[in-house]
């Protein structure tokens, strides 16, 4: 191993993996809420890194046409600013002192043996508003941000997906649009500013290039996460043991669905910790009502995934017509594609499953195929209507996720 190859290793042997770092930001973020400010202080906060940004940015550009695209830009950003203004005042109580970049400055992204973010989210210490308070929106943005300038958009789709399923905090979504404009403007900036601080060095001309280069991918960036989507609502619908969770997790990666799972959520109205779900609650948490509340709640978050741009993928048994109906209303109520996936398997494999499932939990097999064999009694057939948005998957067969993924493109001619 060479001294170059080395000193990366040291650098990974200190940096965090992605499943650790939004752990720890989901907790920095809840632990480190400074409380209610002023109404609007969220809202004036954002709007003078707004213009810290494009003041700052404007006189490094060269051309006119990058000028335009600034200008368009900011116009884009003041328009829905004001368009969200409500959201921001509803979030007063989550702001910040400060950003987990400024508390953990030393901190490093690491995946596969590769350094890819300092500070572990690539937030621009010095830049407009580095030390200011903020939502903590604006850390998730500047990580996907981050991830996305380097090609890694299915880890920023990883981050994304678990970042808002373990805090819960999906109202944050409607908010990451003009966020990671923001980012990606900040990090046009910082591309040009290198240029700016290295002279007239022998090596200018290339230099010149390399950061035209990437403040265009990164305009190109801003201008993609301010144009206006279609985003589908997938509704995930199975019985244990059918599949559905494992097969779901491939639509984070492959089309940039965000999921909202029944299980976590359903301990997350009762006030449990979403995350641990082996210790038995102390009430009854699948009683009728336990799960009418459970259903509203994954059809809120859903709904602001889809407000906010983001294909939403619901996983739960969906066993009741109601059910159903409830969470598609959410998508056709804003005129957006939905989609019923029933994840099938046999009854063989759906018993295999369970037991091999109870058997790492450490349950009695028995309790779980009762469960089974309830939901296969209680589930209401498909209606005519649920028809013409239902797709069947069989999850025992060959290549089942690359077709699922293939199928909710072809309907919904995602891209």
């Amino acid at each position: 191993m060479g001294q170059k190859d080395a000193q990366h290793e040291v650098a990974c042997d200190d940096a965090l993996p992605l499943e650790a770092l939004i752990d720890r930001l989901v907790a920095f973020h809840r632990r480190k809420s400074v409380g209610a400010l002023a109404d609007d202080a969220g809202l004036v906060a954002f709007q003078q890194r707004i213009e810290g940004e494009v003041t700052a940015l404007e006189p490094l550009l060269i051309g006119e046409e990058d000028r335009h695209r600034l200008a368009s830009l900011r116009e884009w950003l003041d328009q829905d600013v004001q368009r969200l203004a409500s959201v921001f005042l509803e979030r007063r109580d989550r702001l910040l002192a400060a950003s987990w970049a400024v508390e953990h400055p030393e901190s490093r992204l690491c995946d596969e043996g590769r350094v890819l973010l300092a500070n572990a989210i690539g937030r621009d210490l010095l830049g407009p508003g580095a030390d200011g308070i903020l939502d903590p929106g604006n850390d998730l943005a500047a990580l996907l941000v981050g991830l996305e300038a380097r090609g890694e958009t299915a880890l920023a789709r990883q981050a994304l997906d678990r970042y808002l399923r373990l805090s819960g905090d999906y109202g944050m979504a409607r908010l990451l649009s003009v966020f990671r404009v923001v980012e990606a403007l900040a990090g046009a900036r910082r591309a040009l500013e290198r240029r700016r601080t290295a002279g007239e060095d022998a090596e200018r001309p290339a230099l010149l290039a390399e950061t035209m280069r990437a403040c265009h991918e990164y305009l190109t960036l801003a201008e993609s996460y301010a144009e206006f989507r279609f985003p589908p609502l997938v509704i995930g619908i199975g019985v244990s043991g059918s599949g559905k969770s494992r097969f779901t997790r491939t639509l984070v990666s492959r089309l940039g669905a965000v999921r909202v799972c029944s299980d976590v959520e359903r301990r997350r109205v009762h006030g449990l910790d979403p995350q641990d779900l082996l210790t038995p609650p102390a009430v009854d948490i699948f009683s009728r009502e336990a799960t009418a509340q459970t259903y509203h709640r994954m059809a809120e978050c859903a709904g602001m995934l889809l407000e906010a741009g983001f294909p939403a993928c619901v996983d739960g048994t969906f066993l009741k017509r109601d059910q159903r109906d409830l969470l598609r209303q959410e998508a056709e109520a804003r005129g957006l594609p939905v989609l019923l996936v029933s994840f099938e398997a046999d009854e063989a494999t759906l018993r295999r499953r369970i037991e091999k499932r109870a058997g790492r939990q450490g349950v009695a097999p028995q309790e779980s195929l009762a469960i089974l064999e309830a939901q296969q009694a209680g589930f209401e057939a498909i209606g005519d209507e649920e028809r013409l948005h239902l797709l069947r998957l069989d999850t025992t067969a060959d290549n089942a996720a690359e077709t699922l993924a293939g199928l909710i493109q072809e309907h919904v001619r995602l891209t």
